[in-house]
């Protein structure tokens, strides 16, 4: 496949962003994902703040505590610079005053608890990237 091909392929696929200081556990979330969108991969608020600078993201999926950075600060932060990117937010704690907190502060679309079950992040994705498809369609 020729490049600009494969580029215009995976333009219309989609792009999220997954975050999580885990490497291995966010390169299993990409292959999960991968037949159904182009993945970036952070390990870091920080270097996924880089990224969303550069290139437009349908879906955000972020671990919740990271070192050097609170997965819920750079979602909150997702929705005021990115107001049509979904946001999904992973976390191993359930209290439920800290969840209704984020889901209420960064406008999530859903929150996952983990362990994540694939299966689950994938529909959850390609859900929460209609709804992205929707709300920029509404707006033109």
């Amino acid at each position: 496949m020729t490049e600009p091909v494969k580029e215009q392929l995976q333009s219309t696929r989609g792009s999220v962003l997954l975050i999580d200081d885990e490497k291995s556990l966010v390169q299993l979330y990409a292959e999960a994902l991968g037949q159904h969108f182009d993945c970036d991969q952070a390990n870091t608020a920080r270097e996924a703040g880089f990224l969303m600078h550069k290139k437009q993201y349908k879906v955000v999926v972020c671990d919740h505590l990271m070192p050097g950075g609170n997965g819920l600060s750079f979602l909150v932060h997702v929705r005021e610079e990115y107001p049509n990117t979904q946001r999904i937010l992973v976390t191993g704690y359930m209290k439920p005053e800290m969840l209704l907190r984020s889901v209420n502060e960064a406008a999530l679309y859903r929150y996952l608890l983990k362990p994540v079950s694939l299966p689950e992040l994938v529909k959850t994705v390609m859900e929460a990237a209609k709804i992205h498809d929707q709300a920029v369609a509404a707006a033109e």
